[in-house]
C-alpha cells in the first residue's frame, strides 16, 4: 500500500510538471510576438466605456501616421469592469492588429516576466 501511494505521489508530481511545461511553451508561443526593438503600450482600464474607444483610436492615429513609430503592440486589459469596456476592448482588438486584448492576469504575467529580464 505505501509503494502505491509513493508511486502515485510520483506521478502526480510529474504530470504537475508536465503541465507547467506546457503552460509555459503555450505562454511563450502567445507573446513571442514581442520585438526586441520598440515600445509597448499596456493600458488597464475599468469602467471607461465613454473613454477607452476615442483614446485608443487616438493612439492607433499616432502609430500609422508616423508620429509614434516606435509603438509595436498595444496589449489593453480590463479589470472587471461592470459596462461595456471589456466589449469595446475586444471590438477594437478584432478590428486592427495593434490591439491585443488581455485579461488582467496575463497583464500581470507580462509585468512580472519583464521585471525577470
Amino acid at each position: 500500500m505505501e509503494e502505491f501511494i509513493i508511486h502515485t505521489i510520483i506521478w502526480t508530481l510529474a504530470l504537475y510538471g508536465l503541465f507547467e511545461i506546457i503552460k509555459e511553451i503555450v505562454y511563450m508561443y502567445v507573446y513571442t510576438k514581442f520585438k526586441s526593438d520598440g515600445t509597448y503600450l499596456i493600458v488597464v482600464a475599468k469602467n471607461q466605456e465613454e473613454y477607452i474607444e476615442n483614446f485608443l483610436r487616438t493612439t492607433l492615429f499616432k502609430i500609422i501616421y508616423g508620429k509614434e513609430e516606435n509603438l509595436k503592440n498595444i496589449f489593453v486589459a480590463d479589470l472587471n469592469s461592470v459596462d461595456n469596456t471589456r466589449e469595446i476592448i475586444k471590438r477594437l482588438s478584432r478590428e486592427n492588429e495593434y490591439f491585443n486584448y488581455i485579461s488582467w492576469k496575463e497583464c500581470k504575467d507580462i509585468i512580472d516576466n519583464i521585471n525577470e529580464k
